[in-house]
Formats: C-alpha cells, sequence, structure tokens
C-alpha cells in the first residue's frame, strides 16, 4: 500500500536527509503504520526514523525522540524505551507522560521552527480514565523553557536552525514559547472543561 506524504512531509524527509544522512548515518522515512526507529543492520544501510501515514506531525514527534537519544539508544529498535499501547491504565499513563514531556518539548521547538501546527499527545483514548491535557500541557511547556535556560540537545538545534531557514521562521525565544505556551495551555483547558460538562 503506497504512503499519501503530506507536503510539509516530504519537505521534512528531504531536509532531514540532506542533514543527517551522511553525519549521522540516519534517514527520515515515511511508514504506512505504527512509527519506529530502526538501527541500521545487515538489512538496511542507514538507521531509520519512520513516521505514521507520511503525516509532518508524526514526523517531528520521531524526529525529536531521536534528537533526545544518546549513541547507546540510538543502536537499539525503538531506542529500547518501553511502550504500553492506547488502553493504559493511570499508572501506565503516569509513566507515558514523564516519558513523553521531553520529547513533545522538542517536538514543540521543531514545530515552531518549521511553522506546523503542534498539539500535545496523551494518546489514551481508550483508558480507563481520561487524561489531564492542561496539566500535562503545562509540564510541557515547563520543559522547553527550561530547555531553552539549559540548552536544546545539539541535533535538535542543528535541525532546528535548518527549519527556520527553510521555513522563514523565527529562532525560538524564551519569550515566544512563554507566550505561545500560555495559549496552548488555555486551549487544552477550554477543552477539557468542555468535556467533563459534556460527560
Amino acid at each position: 500500500m503506497a504512503v499519501i506524504i503530506e507536503a510539509q512531509a516530504d519537505q521534512l524527509i528531504r531536509l532531514f536527509n540532506s542533514t543527517f544522512q551522511t553525519t549521522e548515518n540516519t534517514v527520515l522515512v515515511a511508514g504506512s503504520a505504527e512509527p519506529i526507529y530502526r538501527p541500521a543492520s545487515n538489512q538496511r544501510q542507514h538507521n531509520e526514523v519512520v513516521f505514521a501515514h507520511g503525516y509532518a506531525r508524526s514526523a517531528l514527534h520521531e524526529i525529536a525522540h531521536w534528537c533526545l537519544a544518546g549513541k547507546v539508544r540510538r543502536q537499539l529498535t525503538d531506542f529500547g524505551y518501553w511502550y504500553a499501547p492506547d488502553g493504559r491504565s493511570p499508572e501506565q499513563q503516569a509513566l507515558f507522560e514523564k516519558m513523553e514531556v521531553g520529547p513533545q518539548a522538542i517536538e514543540w521547538y521543531l514545530s515552531l521552527s518549521a511553522g506546523i501546527g503542534f498539539e500535545i499527545s496523551v494518546d489514551n483514548l481508550s483508558g480507563a480514565e481520561q487524561p489531564n491535557r492542561p496539566q500535562f500541557a503545562q509540564a510541557v511547556v515547563e520543559r522547553a523553557l527550561a530547555r531553552v535556560q539549559q540548552g536544546w540537545p545539539p541535533r535538535a538545534v542543528l535541525f532546528a536552525t535548518v527549519l527556520q531557514q527553510h521555513f522563514s521562521q523565527p529562532p525560538i525565544t524564551f519569550a515566544l514559547l512563554q507566550q505561545q505556551g500560555a495559549n496552548m495551555i488555555a486551549q487544552e483547558q477550554q477543552r477539557y472543561h468542555a468535556m467533563l460538562e459534556a460527560v
């Protein structure tokens, strides 16, 4: 089955591969199913960051995980991380969100750098309890603001610079993240209250 790739996702593939294929032996690939990271092996020449269904947002999310993963993790399928599918218990969801704050902060940073809309993902539609989206959004914003002061992962900085230049976006400053973060949290609070009222 052929994958229909969004125009922005196609641009991300070209930009990522021109930036990292030679230096990191890593390419971005559009997949037809669930995303996955596959290290180079006898079966594949390059490490592959595979994103889902040709979606630009999925590409940025998987790139964010790759930017955060250390050298040892990048030698393991899916970086060696645990993953429980949709339908997680509250305890599993709490662990999922703890692990996702860092990658989603980087994803937001890259999304702003590319001018691509960002939305947090709590990814548990059929769980026993509805996740607290505003709380998770707050955590993502706080992590991103801390990253501005402490430093982003080097590969994230490099790719963000490439994206900003290609898509004519401004540098991502503390003030910009504060403003955009407040808007994101407010939207999530509105959504969350609307959901509670509908129950």
